[in-house]
């Protein structure tokens, strides 16, 4: 694993869409990524409930970093070949936390899982599963 603190990874989203959303890393290890993203309104839904979208980028933000730092040694970089989530809850406000784990880290594909969760009530919000390509120089 290539070693990354928690302030990298927050720092690395900067001037991208994981520091858009404002996803601040907590904990990274090679079989852990963890993070929290404070809930505001330009995250939500029309209809004024934690936006579809915001919660599968922050889940993907997870995996995908945590995908880069387990690179086998040689590859080059990854691309998402699947994602998909499960939505059980939401939040309107507060802060919603999210964690990522590996389930397979192989030399041609990864499987990633997230959960995210409100911080205030620890309900589940999603559950996300992605698998990553790993790339190779040609």
């Amino acid at each position: 694993m290539t070693q990354y603190t928690p302030e990298d990874f927050t720092k690395f989203g900067v001037g991208a869409l994981p520091g858009l959303i404002g996803i601040e890393f907590t904990s990274v290890a090679q079989d852990l990524l963890q993070a929290r993203t404070p809930v505001r309104p330009e995250l939500l839904a029309p209809n004024g409930y934690l936006h579809a979208g915001t919660v599968v980028s922050i889940a993907d933000t997870l995996c995908g970093y945590g995908t880069m730092a387990n690179l086998p040694e040689g590859a080059t970089g990854f691309t998402t070949i699947e994602l998909k989530s499960n939505f059980l809850g939401t939040a309107r406000d507060g802060v919603v936390l999210c964690e990522a784990r590996p389930i397979h880290l192989g030399r041609t594909t990864q499987v990633w899982d997230a959960d995210v969760t409100n911080e205030s009530t620890s309900r589940k919000i999603a559950t996300f599963r992605c698998t990553q390509m790993i790339l190779w120089p040609k």
